[in-house]
């Protein structure tokens, strides 16, 4: 057997060997905490896009309503406009026929003879001042119709550019409001589609990403409770029945699209935040009250189980995951955190003054 006298470097190599060998393991979670604080951030950015788009798209809808609103009213001016034009074309066409029918008056009584020969011819100076005064009140009329004329011409040119230009403003903004709404919702698909699918991966592997933190906008409520979304379609009702569940459907359906925030009915605790089965994501809440709330199929949850919320605090984002056909959210209210023990969350809501409809 050799002797490790004779090889002086030998162990400090051995020992460097080692060190590396037991600092190998730490590395590798160190790494995979890095990669799943990473992930947990590129959750985090994207449940906010998805929510700052959701806003900005309401904003967009706003101004486009607005703006349809303004159009409908551009509309009816320019009709209007138009209306009077006829009104006015049809006037100066009937001043045009008066002109043409004084003229041949005159020409036929002798309207345009000189003053001298109407003298001459005049039997007596009655009728020479009843000659004269005719002359008189016709020649003012035909002044009147000319001078009438060209201002009816003049108003009627003016009013034929006002109608372009309105028609023109007309089409321009409605191009414009209709070009923003169109970009900002396909940002805001194209970001919601992302949101599901790392929802259904999740779900896949039946482990939740953690929560999301999403910047709570400043609530004021009124009533102790609310309801779990803001704006709504009903859909799918309590006690309703279908394929789609083994006896009666347990909850009330929400038609939202996906990534719209949803919010805690009621002050309470979070007692599950899971992933995976039928309901997908989902959080159950337990309220003071001794009843518990469902959010189910969602694509995202910010709060983590153990964490006290409040009324109208959004808890997640709804989705499509689980025994889902489309985008919803399905709510229940329970007796226990368990299935099974649903009540009407429709009437359970009006009884606390929250009316869905």
């Amino acid at each position: 057997m050799r002797s490790l006298r004779r090889h002086p470097l030998l162990v400090p190599v051995l020992l460097c060997a080692c060190a590396v060998l037991a600092a190998r393991p730490a590395t590798t979670n160190d790494t995979s905490d890095t990669a799943g604080t990473a992930a947990a951030d590129g959750d985090s950015v994207l449940s906010a896009k998805v929510t700052r788009l959701y806003e900005e798209a309401a904003v967009a809808t706003r101004h486009y309503e607005a703006g349809r609103r303004e159009a409908d009213e551009q509309r009816a001016k320019a009709e209007s406009l138009e209306a009077l034009l006829d009104r006015q074309r049809a006037e100066v066409a009937v001043l045009r026929e008066d002109l043409g029918r004084i003229a041949r008056a005159q020409y036929r009584d002798g309207g345009g003879m000189p003053v001298t020969a109407q003298i001459i011819l005049a039997d007596s100076p009655e009728e020479l001042m009843r000659g004269q005064h005719v002359f008189s009140r016709t020649n003012l009329a035909v002044n009147n119709a000319v001078e009438k004329n060209r201002r009816a011409e003049a108003r009627l040119t003016a009013d034929e550019e006002k109608a372009k230009e309105a028609w023109r403003d007309l089409d321009r903004r409605s191009t414009e409001l209709a070009s923003l709404k169109q970009d900002i919702e396909a940002k805001l698909e194209e970001a919601r589609e992302e949101l599901q699918g790392r929802a259904e991966a999740s779900v896949a592997a039946g482990a939740c990403r953690g929560a999301v933190r999403l910047d709570q906008p400043e609530t004021h409520f009124a009533s102790r409770w609310v309801a779990p979304v803001e704006t709504y379609e009903l859909s799918a009702s309590y006690g309703s029945g279908g394929d789609r569940w083994a006896r009666r459907h347990t909850g009330q359906d929400f038609a939202v699209p996906i990534g719209t925030p949803v919010r805690a009915v009621g002050e309470g605790r979070v007692v599950r935040v899971s992933c995976g089965g039928p309901f997908g994501i989902e959080i159950v809440l337990q309220h003071p009250n001794g009843y518990y709330t469902q959010y189910a199929h969602l694509a995202a949850v910010a709060v983590d189980q153990g964490e006290r919320v409040g009324t109208g605090q959004w808890i997640g984002q709804s989705g499509s995951t689980g025994n889902s056909t489309g985008p919803h959210l399905h709510f229940e209210v329970r007796v226990t955190p368990e299935s099974g023990s649903a009540l009407d969350p429709e009437a359970w809501l009006a009884s606390r003054e929250v009316n869905l409809g």
